[in-house]
């Protein structure tokens, strides 16, 4: 029988996803003076974050799995080590390689909150599952967004070296509360690892609503690495701003985060496909929004509550729905749908850099309004094969 899942817990769970998915973030608004460190282009330091992120991906397809086969308190041991290592080798990288190779750690490490979303849906009953994940989901999105307000203000202050060297404390902080408060969890599959893996294709092929999920918040998600890569170049080129600026952009879209908990209950009631709409309509809207904010920082804010908002109530019913089935597999349909959004989110680092080297802010906030027109597209053809 599975431990109940307590609102201590749970708001454990909560901190923790949000404390450790902010290591991927950090250095989004440290990238301009990592540029000025290893003195390089804005566009090659920019592989920092698309590293980081590749490596998140390939964290959520070779780590997330096992939390259906090994106990998650045996995994954390493991990945909390690699962790910490991988975030002090990024704070004494003496060549834009090695903070690259570093970052690409700090990802794969970082994905193991993934295992808090469907440990949360596991412990809930089917009334109360959509707020478990709202909640979860919620200090996840608020740590990534904090994120960029912490390191942009410690980058200012002190370097951008200084901010991972703090992470790393943090999470050795962090390991001992969760080896001491979260609930072990007791997996049931018991074949072998390579089986594991090869069920990933299985349920992939047989879970239509999982695949268009995925896709939907892929799309979501490039559009939104594609603003955050792209937004410290446009403010030291349109206002002269620095990191410590460009962080506190992660304060505004922290208005949009905290919906996170109301769309949770929300897909408790509400129709999940006027959730989806109305969150891909607001996706659309900001990036129409930020089209014209170039010069406005009123209008970048105004862009990030609302692209925010709308992530938001996509991502937490997309996840909603593909917890609702396969509870013997929640893990592994997670891994599916995550590794789908973070490779969106390194599709749209590479093409917001592109868009920043060639057309300027036109051009990411033009590839942001393609990205999330193909939202509604692909939820309208595809919306009775969508739950």
């Amino acid at each position: 029988m599975s431990p109940k899942l307590t609102n201590s817990v749970l708001y454990l769970m909560s901190t923790s996803a949000g404390l450790i998915v902010a290591n991927l973030y950090y250095n989004q608004p440290l990238l301009h003076q990592m540029a000025v460190t290893f003195n390089v282009s804005d566009s090659a330091v920019s592989n920092v974050a698309l590293s980081t992120q590749l490596g998140y991906a390939f964290g959520l397809l070779f780590i997330i799995p096992l939390g259906d086969k090994i106990s998650n308190k045996k995994i954390l041991r493991v990945d909390f080590f690699v962790m910490v290592l991988a975030l002090v080798a990024a704070g004494l990288s003496n060549t834009l390689f090695l903070l690259i190779a570093s970052s690409f750690l700090i990802g794969f490490t970082s994905a193991i909150p993934q295992l808090f979303v469907p440990m949360a849906a596991a412990l809930s009953d089917d009334k109360g599952r959509g707020r478990a994940i709202g909640i979860v989901m919620s200090g996840l999105l608020i740590g990534i967004l904090g994120s960029r307000v912490i390191s942009g203000l410690v980058g200012a202050q002190f370097g951008w070296r200084i901010m991972y060297y703090a992470a790393a404390l943090l999470m050795v902080v962090l390991f001992v509360l969760l080896a001491y408060k979260l609930p072990k969890m007791k997996p049931t599959y018991k074949d072998s690892y390579a089986s594991l893996m090869k069920s990933l294709w299985f349920y992939f092929k047989t879970e239509p609503a999982l695949r268009v999920a995925a896709l939907r918040g892929a799309l979501a998600f490039a559009g939104l690495s594609a603003f955050w890569t792209t937004l410290v170049f446009l403010m030291e080129d349109s206002f002269g701003y620095g990191s410590g600026v460009t962080g506190v952009f992660g304060l505004f879209g922290i208005a949009g985060a905290l919906g996170a908990t109301v769309v949770g209950k929300m897909n408790d009631k509400v129709s999940k496909n006027k959730i989806i709409m109305v969150s891909a309509i607001l996706i659309l809207v900001s990036w129409f929004v930020f089209l014209v904010s170039a010069q406005s920082l009123i209008g970048l804010v105004i862009g990030v509550i609302v692209v925010d908002l709308g992530l938001q109530g996509l991502h937490i019913t997309n996840q909603n729905i593909i917890f609702s089935k396969n509870p013997e597999a929640r893990n592994r349909v997670n891994t599916i749908y995550m590794v789908g959004f973070f490779i969106g989110g390194a599709l749209g680092t590479v093409l917001g850099a592109f868009a920043w080297q060639h057309y300027a802010w036109v051009g990411v906030s033009v590839l942001g309004i393609v990205l999330s027109a193909l939202i509604i597209v692909v939820h309208l053809i595809y919306r009775n094969k969508a739950y």
